[in-house]
């Protein structure tokens, strides 16, 4: 017997199914979707507000166009759970996050409904205009769609798509899911553009009541027929987009079916482009979503009653130390401020904010500017202190490069969530700054082994007086003391242990399994000298005189092998003459799936067992 809870849902396993529904039917869908996302991310964890938020409009999108013909890009992809469940995926969306399972993302590896992957925003316009001209190139018939938001409209890449859609003309529909969110909520000139359209109703009543007055006029009627275009150019909805060459629809209420329909129909039957604007609620039907926005964008497990976290962290994360550390030093220190791009909560930054709300700043979705935005706080004498994660501060590689490290400037880059991350996947996972940053001339770049270590880093880079990265990853950490700051002298590595026959390097939180394989060792009789680096750059030379007289070696990293630490090891040893084994552990030349941690890290070798396990090797040979 079919579950009455989902008597509309279990009839729906496709997109043709779904079609095959009577309009009457899909606010029933919507609603036993709704239940479905909330009672499985509880289970999994995921993105919960924003899916819940679009339930209606991906249901409406499905339901107009042919999905794969019809290609529909989601932006950010954590936006993409009902077209997840719509396209076939659901009777496996339980896997979704974790590991071997569905993606969080859209995948292209996935479904062929997956027309393109977003797991970083603003990107949509741009390859959905590559689609649109690739069709008109080819002669071929299809519609190509934009669904963005969440904040994304705030990224930089997407105006410039905007901005060239409306110069090519080519038909393409964007909608703009405009829920005043990103994961915090929105900020700038634009999200303040877009909530002001929804206040035109007075526009529509001066409107009315010139019109009146027109029909009602003599010799006035030519004046206020000017009168009558200047509220036109300063009160139209969608004046910008318009301006930009983009036809413009909306608002439109987001979760009603009739009014959806009437605009997403309008958009197919124009020509040229089109921006369909959409007003959400992020967290729609989930009260403890709506009422906590940030919160619940993205959770761990939770318990569906009464909203709490099943896996709250027992210490102080890595994020928290950081956060707390940062007003610590803000209290004396008046020149220090706080950059965040759009993330003030899950760089740790939401209690500096709201302790010195006039020297936090939060630019949005936009990476780069967040960058060149700090570069010209320091040039100023201020020391800007810009937190992002760190598979996010690629987008602003070119700013790192010229607008700071090349003038010098002193900005401290606090690079979270570096490493691997856990269920978000190969979007998300940190892998890459230790290779990106260590070759940037003038930039110093540490990686703290524990809390403690953190806190004296913050400590020190912003005493340094140039460019300093400091990378963290995601998770509880060690030794989160609350005890007095000081100086670390800049490039000097710790060393534990006076092993002559082996040498076994860390650096971050590889050090807590370095030191468990050190123990390991030491009862098989090997008695290895421990470096915890702490720089990847400038590098301790003393490490190499280390390896010089062991004359074998391993390093731990947990970022690509690939031009990072072990890298650096080896270019160091080679400048100073030594000639010794090396052998490096992390992660190679392939992006890393979505898992736990602890999982992932078992997977590419970062634990203490396969250290333990290459140390012997290399002591046989």
């Amino acid at each position: 017997m079919r579950n009455p809870v989902n008597r509309v849902l279990g009839r729906v396993n496709s997109v043709k199914d779904l079609k095959k529904l009577a309009i009457s039917e899909l606010p029933g869908l919507s609603e036993e979707i709704r239940r479905f996302i909330i009672s499985s991310v509880a289970t999994t964890g995921g993105h919960l507000g924003s899916s819940l938020g679009v339930i209606e409009l991906t249901i409406a999108l499905h339901y107009l166009f042919g999905s794969p013909t019809d290609k529909i890009i989601w932006d950010v992809g954590h936006q993409s759970y009902t077209h997840k469940i719509l396209t076939g995926r659901k009777n496996i969306f339980h896997t979704l996050r974790q590991y071997k399972g569905l993606s969080g993302f859209p995948k292209i590896f996935e479904s062929k409904h997956d027309i393109y992957g977003t797991g970083h925003a603003s990107t949509s316009v741009s390859a959905a205009l590559g689609m649109c001209k690739a069709r008109d190139l080819k002669k071929e018939k299809y519609e190509v769609i934009a669904v963005i938001g969440d904040g994304a409209l705030t990224g930089g890449n997407a105006l410039e798509a905007i901005n060239q859609a409306g110069y090519l003309n080519t038909k393409i529909i964007i909608i703009l899911n405009d829920n005043r969110m990103s994961i915090s909520p929105n900020v700038g000139a634009i999200s303040e553009y877009t909530h002001r359209i929804e206040r035109t109703e007075i526009y529509k009543n001066v409107k009315e009541s010139i019109n009146q007055l027109i029909l009602e006029s003599g010799a006035l009627k030519g004046k206020l027929l000017q009168l009558k275009e200047h509220v036109k150019e300063v009160g139209s909805p969608g004046l910008l987009f318009e301006k930009l060459g983009l036809n413009y629809i909306g608002p439109v209420n987001g979760h009603d079916f009739n009014s959806l329909f009437a605009a997403l129909r309008q958009a197919r039957n124009l020509k040229g482009p089109s921006l369909v604007h959409v007003k959400t609620i992020k967290g729609r039907g989930y009260a403890f979503a709506e009422k906590n926005k940030p919160k619940y964008h993205g959770v761990n497990p939770f318990n569906v009653e009464n909203g709490e976290d099943l896996e709250r962290a027992n210490g102080a994360t890595y994020t928290q130390v950081f956060g707390n550390t940062l007003i610590e030093i803000a209290e004396r220190d008046p020149a220090v401020v706080a950059i965040s791009a759009a993330m003030p909560d899950g760089t740790g930054l939401t209690k500096f904010r709201d302790r010195f709300a006039s020297r936090f700043f939060d630019v949005g979705i936009a990476e780069q500017h967040a960058v060149v935005f700090a570069a010209g706080l320091a040039r100023q004498g201020l020391k800007p202190v810009c937190a992002i994660y760190s598979t996010f501060l690629q987008r602003a590689y070119d700013a790192i490069v010229h607008d700071v490290c090349l003038q010098n400037l002193p900005v401290v880059f606090a690079v979270d969530r570096a490493g691997l991350v856990g269920n978000d996947g190969p979007t998300h996972h940190g892998t890459f700054d230790l290779a990106y940053l260590r070759h940037i001339p003038n930039l110093i770049v540490m990686a703290p082994k524990d809390g403690n270590e953190l806190r004296q880093m913050m400590y020190t880079a912003l005493q340094a007086g140039r460019p300093v990265a400091i990378r963290y990853p995601r998770g509880e950490c060690h030794s989160a003391t609350t005890g007095s700051m000081k100086g670390m002298a800049i490039g000097k590595a710790e060393v534990i242990g006076r092993g002559k026959i082996l040498c076994i390097i860390s650096i971050g939180d590889m050090f807590q399994q370095c030191q468990k394989a050190i123990t390991v060792l030491e009862r098989k009789g090997i008695h290895a000298t421990l470096i915890n680096a702490r720089y990847a750059k400038p590098l301790d030379e003393r490490i190499a005189e280390y390896i010089r007289i062991s004359g074998k070696a391993v390093v731990v990293e947990e970022g690509t092998t690939l031009g990072g630490f072990g890298s650096a090891i080896m270019e160091i040893c080679q400048e100073m003459g030594i000639n010794a084994e090396i052998k490096t552990i992390g992660i190679g030349d392939h992006f890393v799936e979505q898992g736990s941690q602890e999982q992932l890290r078992k997977d590419c070798g970062l634990h203490w067992e396969n250290i333990v396990n290459v140390s012997l090797k290399l002591m046989r040979r």
